[in-house]
C-alpha cells in the first residue's frame, strides 16, 4: 500500500493504480515485503514445478517448445535453455521507445502479478526486478511489437533480458549495455529457471501499467475541462440556470452531477436581475455536463477492471502448488484493457471535441456575444494588424482532428498470428498507446483552452469595466494563469505559452479540489 507517498510494500495485498503510477518517480520506494509466508507462497511454485519435472511431467513453455510449436518436445535438460531462447528471439520490437517514467510502471506491474503466486517464479526473481528500480536501471523497450495476446511478450521480452544481462537499458542519463551497467555495480545476471522467461513475458505488464498512467491523465483532464467551461460560460454570458441542480436531480446520473456541480460553483449565485444573453446557450456549453459527465460516470468501472488486472496473475500455465495442479489457460489475454482504454479514448476525445466547439463559439463575433474578433485586444487603432486566437484555433482543430482519427477502437482489428494459435489477440497494447496519444493530443487541446478561456474573461471584464462573479475556485484558478501568462494583445508566437501548459496539466500543476 502507498504509504505517506513514499514507499509502495508490495504483498498479498491488492495495489492501486495511484501506487503504480507513484512508482515512476524514482523518489517513491518499491519494496517486496519480507514476511517469512509471503516467501514460501512464491517459492512454493516453482518449488511444485521441480517435482514435476523431476516426475518428467508434460509443462507447457517448459518441456514444450511456445504457442504453436507446443508439440515439439523439449528434454529436462534443456529446459534451463529454453527460456533464454524465449527472450533472445522476441527482441524484435520496433518504433519510439518507451519513457523511463512508463518502464518503470511496466517493471512494477510485472513484480504485482508475479506476486500473486501462481506462475512459478522464486522471490530472488522479484528481489532482482526491485533492484532494477531501486538502482534506476530501466530496460530500453521499443513501443511496437505487442498484440496483447500472448500478453506482451516481446515489449517484456526486453525485461527478462535485461535480468540475464542483455540488451540495453537507460542508467545515468544514458542508454548503456546492461552487462556494462551489471558490471560497473557488482551486479550478478540472472540465470533463468524454466518457466521463469515465461512467467515475465507471458502477461499483460504492459498494457496496464500504461492504461495506469492513462487513468490518472484522463481523471486530472475531467477536471480541467469542466473548469474552463466554466470560464466560457462567464466569458459568453451564458444563462446560469443551465447548471442548477433541481435540474440535474431530473436525471441523476452520478457523474454528470458532480460536473454540474463543478460549474455551478464556479459561476456563483445567478443576479435574478441580470438575464442572460440568450435564453439557452448552445450545446456546447449547456450540454457540457452530459459530456465530461459520461467520463466521470465511466471512470469507476475503468479503475475497478484496470485494478483487477494489475492484482491478476496473467500469465500461462499457472501453478497451483497448494492443490498439486497444474492449469493451462489464456490470462494473458489483454481484451480488459483493450476494452477499458478504447472506451477511455472516445470519451476523452469527446472532450478534447468539445473544447474545440467552445473555443469556436469564443473567438467567432457572430456567436461570442460582444467579444472581439479571435479574442484579440490590441490597444485602439491596431485591430486590423492583430489576429489574436485566430492560429491558435486552427491549431485546436487539428489537434481534435487528430485525436478523433486515432478513436477507432483497436480491440476489433485482431489479427491471426503464429501459425493461427493465437488467431484471436486482444490488441490491448496498441489500444492503451492509442488512448495515450489521444491524452497528449486532448491535454494540448486543454492548454490552448486554459489561455483562450482566461483572455476571453478577462476581454469581458474589460470591455463591462467590472470583475464578474464567480467562485472562488475558478478565481484563484484564473489568478494562477494571469501570474504567469500575459494576456494577448499585440501578436506574438504563443508556442512557449502552449508547451508550458501542456507542461503543467501533464504534471498535474493545479490542485482543484473538487
Amino acid at each position: 500500500m502507498l504509504q505517506n507517498g513514499r514507499v509502495v510494500e508490495i504483498s498479498d495485498a491488492r495495489v492501486s493504480i495511484q501506487d503504480i503510477c507513484s512508482v515512476t518517480n524514482e523518489a517513491t520506494v518499491l519494496k517486496i515485503t519480507e514476511d517469512s509466508r509471503f516467501k514460501e507462497k512464491i517459492n512454493n511454485g516453482y518449488q511444485f514445478l521441480d517435482k514435476l519435472l523431476a516426475d518428467n511431467g508434460h509443462i507447457y513453455g517448459v518441456t514444450t517448445g511456445y504457442g504453436d510449436s507446443v508439440n515439439r518436445k523439449v528434454s529436462v535438460e534443456q529446459a534451463y535453455e529454453l527460456p533464454i531462447n524465449l527472450t533472445r528471439f522476441h527482441g524484435c520490437g520496433l518504433g519510439d521507445i518507451f519513457s523511463i517514467e512508463d518502464t518503470r510502471a511496466i517493471i512494477a506491474a510485472r513484480i504485482v502479478s508475479l506476486s500473486r503466486g501462481f506462475s512459478g517464479v522464486r522471490y530472488e526473481l522479484l528481489e532482482k526486478l526491485q533492484l532494477l528500480l531501486d538502482k534506476n536501471i530501466i530496460p530500453v523497450i521499443p513501443k511496437e511489437g505487442s498484440v496483447g495476446a500472448s500478453g506482451d511478450l516481446t515489449p517484456l521480452s526486453y525485461i527478462a533480458a535485461v535480468l540475464i544481462g542483455e540488451r540495453k537499458v537507460h542508467y545515468q542519463g544514458e542508454i548503456k549495455d546492461t552487462k556494462d551497467v551489471f558490471n560497473a555495480l557488482n551486479i550478478i545476471p540472472l540465470v533463468l529457471r524454466p518457466k521463469e522467461g515465461l512467467a515475465i513475458m507471458n502477461g499483460t505488464a504492459v498494457m496496464t501499467a500504461i492504461a495506469c498512467r492513462a487513468y490518472e491523465r484522463a481523471e486530472y483532464l475531467m477536471n480541467l475541462c469542466a473548469k474552463t467551461t466554466s470560464l466560457v460560460s462567464l466569458a459568453l454570458k451564458g444563462n446560469k440556470e443551465h447548471f442548477d441542480e433541481r435540474l440535474f436531480q431530473a436525471k441523476p446520473h452520478n457523474g454528470q452531477q458532480w460536473v454540474a456541480g463543478i460549474i455551478r460553483n464556479d459561476l456563483g449565485t445567478p443576479d435574478k436581475n441580470e438575464n442572460p444573453i440568450i435564453l439557452q446557450d448552445r450545446y456546447s456549453v449547456r450540454c457540457a455536463p452530459h459530456i465530461i459527465g459520461v467520463l466521470a460516470d465511466a471512470m469507476p468501472h475503468f479503475k475497478e477492471v484496470i485494478e483487477n488486472e494489475l492484482n491478476s496473475a496473467n500469465d500461462n500455465p499457472l501453478i497451483d502448488p497448494e492443490n498439486h495442479r497444474l492449469l493451462h489457460g489464456g490470462h494473458f489475454y489483454g481484451g480488459h484493457i483493450a476494452y477499458v482504454m478504447d472506451s477511455m479514448k472516445v470519451l476523452i476525445g469527446n472532450l478534447a471535441d468539445l473544447m474545440d466547439r467552445q473555443l469556436a463559439l469564443l473567438l467567432d463575433v457572430k456567436f461570442n456575444h460582444g467579444l472581439t474578433s479571435n479574442l484579440s485586444y490590441p490597444e485602439e487603432g491596431r485591430a486590423s494588424l492583430n489576429h489574436g486566437f485566430k492560429a491558435v484555433q486552427i491549431g485546436v482543430s487539428a489537434w481534435t482532428a487528430e485525436a478523433l482519427k486515432a478513436c477507432q477502437p483497436a480491440s476489433i482489428f485482431s489479427r491471426s498470428t503464429e501459425c493461427h494459435n493465437q488467431d484471436k489477440v486482444s490488441m490491448g497494447t496498441i489500444a492503451a498507446r492509442d488512448c495515450i496519444r489521444v491524452l497528449e493530443l486532448t491535454e494540448q487541446v486543454q492548454a490552448a483552452h486554459i489561455l483562450a478561456t482566461v483572455q476571453a474573461v478577462s476581454i469581458r471584464e474589460k470591455l463591462e469595466n467590472k470583475v464578474l462573479q464567480k467562485g472562488d475556485s475558478v478565481t484563484r484558478f484564473m489568478k494562477d494563469v494571469l501570474s504567469d501568462f500575459n494576456l494577448v494583445t499585440e501578436d506574438r508566437p504563443l508556442e512557449t505559452d502552449l508547451r508550458r501548459y501542456v507542461d503543467k496539466i501533464q504534471k498535474r500543476y493545479w490542485h482543484l479540489g473538487e
